[in-house]
Parts: structure tokens; C-alpha cells; sequence
């Protein structure tokens, strides 16, 4: 399997039980799903789905926010260049005679002559006039307006709130079906992201920014610095700054989440043929090889696998492209030693470099060391060793890492590593064979104090320490 994280959007194409488990097989890390879509039972019996079925597999919810898109309609119109189309904030409307959108103050920011995309910038037209709360626009080309499709009002104050009440409604819905990941559209600072930490009141769900705008790039630092992961959303962020910077700013995102040791997920697009093809373009493969090959710790498919005719195949594929750019990576030379970080990742990646290590056992409450690990490059297996489920599970969403539950292991004892190595070896995750690097952050919420690294071998261990009937177990999560 590839160390970097596959993110395979689940939709109509792939909520089947069969499916879920052949997402799975073909390489799928991470379960996707995206809440500007379907009805909120639809994604609890997903959920409910997925965990039966999948239970070690992350979930990611991905709310709207304050991305504006067209509502569910029964008619969706296809339009000529210059032809005038409307666009409403009258919900009352169905794509017949007016497109409804769903920010219902959309017609008070906007003036005659300004610019508007539709369908991640395929589309874009421009306004002609105002009456009432209908905006008249004048399309640039031919095309299909359809439902739920984003809509993108470049350089423009929209005055949206920064949390809506879809924001806190779905959020309390992440809460309650135990989701492991939000994804949160058009982060611009570090306050958005601390305020959707304050309504979720706990370590779980962890947050996604996605950068997708020029405000997530003037200010990506500190978003960077708040979030848990990074999501480069290149459909929003092509439309909001410029198509030709998005593989620029893609690069410059991927290495500030890098030496901050933060895991970036790359977005949009990666696979879009294969919605209707079974095999890939050549640009499609270069693609998902230079993101690889630029630190990405995680590639994610979206209309590819929710209504795409090939989501196995779309998997397989990119899962493939993700391996060999490893491989390559791992036949170049050594890596450099990371620099300019303040954190554990430089002493990980010297030891691996250095010594015939085969696996590093992390052990962790919060999911800081682990994630370091994770970030270090090391293309040594990680297994990740916590108390709590939902905190384990979320652990596998970082590249390169087997989250694994010690329900029954205190983590603050001193007995803890034996207790775990002969778990891990009666599980079979650890042989006689393997040398370890043992990773213990004993307050793994700080940058320094309390990191333990040690190098162990298992032969050595497995001889000293028989590993009669425990009381104890070690389940994946």
C-alpha cells in the first residue's frame, strides 16, 4: 500500500457495503464525505455504513461554510455565450425561470459589471443587473448550470459570518456520529479555525483548513498553525486568485505545512477523466506524481469515486501513481536533514537514516508525536499506540501510519512498553526480525519536553520477555 494517504469521496457510486471494502483493498485511506450534498440521513447511514464495514477507516465530513452554491433543482439549464440567465436568493425557485442560490444576501453585494464563476471556474458570466433579489448575468460561454454547484464572486466582501448556523448545525451532527475529520471551507486565520475548535469542545473531530482563497494564502502561516491538516482546494482557490499560480501556490503551501509538520491533503481535479474513462491522462499522472514528489501526505478523489463510473479503477490508479513516486523517492539519495523545525522530526529521521531501523512504535495520548513522526519522511512503517478509539482512528489519516488501540495499557506507566511490545508481538505486528525506534512523548502537547527516543531489538526483547495469555489487547482502530 502507498504510504500517502488515499481520499476517496463517498456518493452514489460507492456507499455499498462490497464497494466500500473493494475502495479499501484497491488503496482507499480515508472515507470522504461531502455535506454540501445529500441529506444529513443520508450521510448518518454512510456513517453508520462505514464503520461497520470499515471500522478502522477515518471518516472526513466536509461542511459547506460559507462557499456559496446553486440549491437542489428540478430543472438545470444549459445557456448559449451571451445569453442572460438569473440567479436568485428566492429559494422559492426550482432552475425553471431562476437559478436559487443559498446565501440569501448574495444580490445585496453584488453591482452591475461584476465578474462570476460557476463549477470550480468552467463557468463564468457577467452581471448585468440587479432587481429585487434576482441578479441578471450574461453568460462569457456555452455550458449547464447544475445543481449544488460552487459559486465564486472573486475580490468581492460578500459579508458573510464567519461561522454560519449550517456551520454549527453540522458540526453538533460531526459530534454525534463520531466523525474523526471537518473540512472547512475559505479559512483565512487562525480566529476561524480557534472558533470552530470552540464549538467542537474536544480533540475530536479534528480540523481540515482548506486554502482556497488569497486570504488562506496572505495569512497561511497561522492557518497552518491552527489547523491539524492542511487541504489545498485548487477548484475555490484557481477561481479566487489565478489559475496559472495554483501549482505555484500549491508548492509554496506544501512546504510551509511541511516544516511546520503539518500533513496537507491535495484536492480537485486529480483523477477527472476517469469520471467517465476508464483509464487516466498523461497530465492526470504528472500531476498526482509531483504532488507526491512535493511532500503531499495525502491525494483525495471527489466526483471521481461519488459518481464516477470507475471508482475502483480511479483508486487503484492513483493509489499505483502514489507508490512509484515513493519508490523513486526512496532510490534517490538520503534525504537532507530537515531544518528550521523546533520538534522531534530531525532526531527521527537520523536514527532511521542511520541505524537498520524497521518500524517505529509511537507512543502518544494526544496525536503530536505521531504526527511528527508521520511528517518526518522516513519510509519506515510507523505503528501508533493510544488509549483512545476515536483518537487512534484519526491517526490513520497521516501518512505511513497504523493507528493501533492499547485500551487496556496506561500510557502514563512505566510498564507501558513492555506491556505494549508484547501485545504488539503476540498480534504478530512485530517479529523477531524487526529492529525498533520506540518514540515516547511523555507531554506530547509540547515541542520538547518529555520526548523519549530509544532503538530496541526485537530479538533481544522477545527473548527476555515471554508472552504468555495477557490480560490485555491490542485491536486496529
Amino acid at each position: 500500500m502507498a504510504k500517502t494517504r488515499i481520499i476517496a469521496t463517498i456518493g452514489p457510486a460507492s456507499h455499498q457495503a462490497d464497494t466500500l471494502k473493494a475502495l479499501k483493498k484497491a488503496g482507499m485511506s480515508v472515507a470522504r464525505l461531502n455535506g454540501s450534498h445529500n441529506t444529513l440521513d443520508w450521510h448518518a447511514q454512510t456513517i453508520a455504513l462505514l464503520r461497520a464495514t470499515l471500522p478502522d477507516t477515518p471518516v472526513l465530513l466536509d461542511i459547506p461554510g460559507r462557499k456559496i452554491r446553486t440549491l437542489q433543482l428540478k430543472h438545470e439549464p444549459s445557456f448559449d455565450k451571451g445569453q442572460i440567465i438569473i440567479l436568485t436568493t428566492d429559494t422559492s425557485h426550482n432552475g425553471e425561470e431562476k437559478i436559487p442560490v443559498g446565501y440569501d444576501k448574495l444580490h445585496e453585494r453584488l453591482t452591475a459589471g461584476d465578474h462570476i464563476f460557476a463549477d470550480d471556474g468552467t463557468l463564468s458570466f457577467q452581471v448585468v443587473k440587479i432587481e429585487g433579489r434576482d441578479i441578471y448575468l450574461r453568460a462569457d460561454m456555452a455550458g449547464r448550470l447544475k445543481s449544488r454547484k460552487g459559486i465564486n464572486v472573486p475580490g468581492i466582501d460578500l459579508g458573510q459570518a464567519l461561522i454560519t448556523d449550517k456551520d454549527r448545525s453540522m458540526i453538533a451532527f460531526a459530534k454525534e456520529n463520531n466523525v474523526d475529520y471537518i473540512g472547512i471551507s475559505f479559512v483565512e486565520s487562525a480566529r476561524h479555525v480557534e472558533a470552530i475548535r470552540a464549538l467542537i469542545g474536544g480533540n475530536t473531530p479534528r480540523i481540515v483548513a482548506k486554502v482556497e482563497n488569497s486570504g488562506g494564502i496572505e495569512h497561511l502561516e497561522e492557518v497552518i498553525a491552527a489547523a491539524d491538516v492542511i487541504m489545498i482546494d485548487r477548484g475555490d482557490l484557481a477561481v479566487e486568485t489565478s489559475i496559472d499560480r495554483v501549482s505555484l501556490y500549491q508548492k509554496h503551501i506544501l512546504r510551509a505545512a511541511s516544516l511546520a509538520g503539518k500533513p496537507t491533503i491535495v484536492a480537485t481535479e486529480l483523477l477527472h477523466s476517469m469520471i467517465e474513462n476508464p483509464l487516466p491522462t498523461k497530465a492526470e499522472v504528472s500531476d498526482i506524481t509531483n504532488a507526491v514528489l512535493d511532500g503531499a501526505a495525502a491525494v483525495m478523489l471527489s466526483g471521481e469515486t461519488a459518481v464516477g463510473r470507475y471508482p475502483l479503477e480511479a483508486v487503484a490508479r492513483i493509489a499505483g501513481v502514489a507508490r512509484l513516486a515513493e519508490e523513486y523517492l526512496a532510490r534517490g539519495a538520503a534525504q537532507s536533514p530537515l531544518t528550521a523545525v523546533n520538534d522531534i522530526r530531525e532526531a527521527i529521521s537520523a536514527l532511521t537514516r542511520s541505524l537498520p531501523v524497521t518500524r517505529v512504535i509511537v507512543f502518544s495520548r494526544t496525536g503530536y508525536s505521531v504526527r511528527l513522526a508521520a511528517m518526518a519522511n522516513i519510509g519506515v512503517p510507523i505503528v501508533a499506540l493510544g488509549n483512545d478509539a476515536a483518537a487512534v482512528r484519526s491517526w490513520n489519516m497521516l501518512p505511513g501510519v497504523s493507528g493501533l488501540l492499547l485500551a487496556q495499557i496506561d500510557l502514563t506507566q512505566q510498564e507501558t512498553e513492555r506491556q505494549a511490545l508484547q501485545a504488539l508481538a503476540k498480534s504478530g505486528l512485530i517479529n523477531a526480525s524487526d529492529f525498533l525506534l520506540l518514540v515516547s512523548a511523555r507531554q506530547d502537547n509540547q515541542h520538547i519536553s518529555g520526548n523519549i527516543l530509544r532503538t530496541l531489538s526485537a530479538e533481544a526483547f522477545l527473548q527476555h520477555h515471554a508472552t504468555p495469555e495477557q490480560n490485555f489487547s491490542a485491536e486496529g482502530v
